[in-house]
């Protein structure tokens, strides 16, 4: 339960896609749609793309992941790569289970300081993303022709000749809220530039642009290979930094850094406040 006191809580990122990150293994913690919210605030909280619920899972930890509006979201890659780097370094182990509402997610240490996860297979029916009614999701019908994927949540991905010619503030905003998307999306802008490297910009649902996805990197490889403008394994550089992603048969593996930037404790007046 929430102290009296205060509230411990550790501040992460992985290529600038920032996280709080509370450690609830010793005891549930309550958290509220609106100190969810308050905690994101980044003049008045702490701020954060999404925040992560370490509890106790059939694993070695179970996630569970609140975007900025106090929405929750069944998957998001970045934060299990910070939280498996901080259980790694914790337990010394190099290979985890971890368990969330996207299901079983496996991670593992690939040396030089980088971390890997394995995000599953990716959801291509229609029904699975989830789209409005059936339809192709590698071609859907908006302007644009954009695949949708599902990673655990709505991806929709636009190929286009340049990423820095579109205004990702007005088009991200406008086609989270498409009708085809029933629980929202995630929307990816990404340009090709070689057969293995791809650049791409992202606005998360829930969030707004942000400087890097995993979820939307793994939907962004897997959208490109399936219309065979890459290979399955691509590098992707985002305004963050750069992932790498590969397409197995075991499912979509990411790996890249993680920074596990402080630690630090929610107050007893700002908990008050905004519960």
């Amino acid at each position: 339960m929430i102290s009296s006191s205060s509230l411990p809580f550790m501040k992460m990122h992985g290529l600038g896609n920032d996280f709080v990150v509370i450690d609830a293994r010793d005891g549930q913690i309550p958290l509220s749609q609106g100190l969810v919210r308050a905690i994101a605030h980044r003049q008045t909280g702490v701020g954060f793309d999404q925040l992560a619920v370490i509890g106790n899972g059939s694993g070695d930890a179970h996630l569970t992941f609140y975007n900025a509006d106090g929405s929750t979201s069944a998957a998001c890659g970045n934060a299990t790569r910070c939280i498996a780097r901080h259980l790694m370094n914790e337990t010394g182990a190099s290979e985890l289970h971890l368990t969330t509402d996207r299901g079983d997610l496996y991670a593992r240490d690939s040396g030089g300081g980088l971390t890997s996860v394995n995000m599953g297979q990716p959801r291509l029916e229609w029904d699975e993303v989830p789209l409005a009614h059936r339809m192709d999701t590698l071609s859907l019908p908006i302007e644009g022709s954009p695949a949708a994927t599902g990673m655990g949540n709505p991806h929709c991905t636009f190929f286009i000749e340049d990423v820095n010619a579109v205004d990702l503030a007005s088009f991200g905003a406008t086609h989270e809220h498409h009708p085809l998307f029933p629980e929202r999306t995630n929307v990816q802008i990404a340009q090709i530039i070689g057969p293995d490297h791809i650049r791409m910009r992202v606005w998360e649902r829930g969030v707004g642009i942000t400087l890097a996805s995993g979820s939307s990197s793994c939907a962004t490889a897997v959208a490109a290979a399936r219309r065979g403008l890459t290979g399955r394994a691509v590098r992707i550089d985002l305004d963050g930094g750069t992932l790498a992603i590969d397409w197995r048969d075991d499912g979509v593996w990411m790996t890249g850094p993680t920074m596990h930037v402080a630690n630090g404790s929610f107050t007893a007046d700002f908990l008050a406040s905004s519960l």
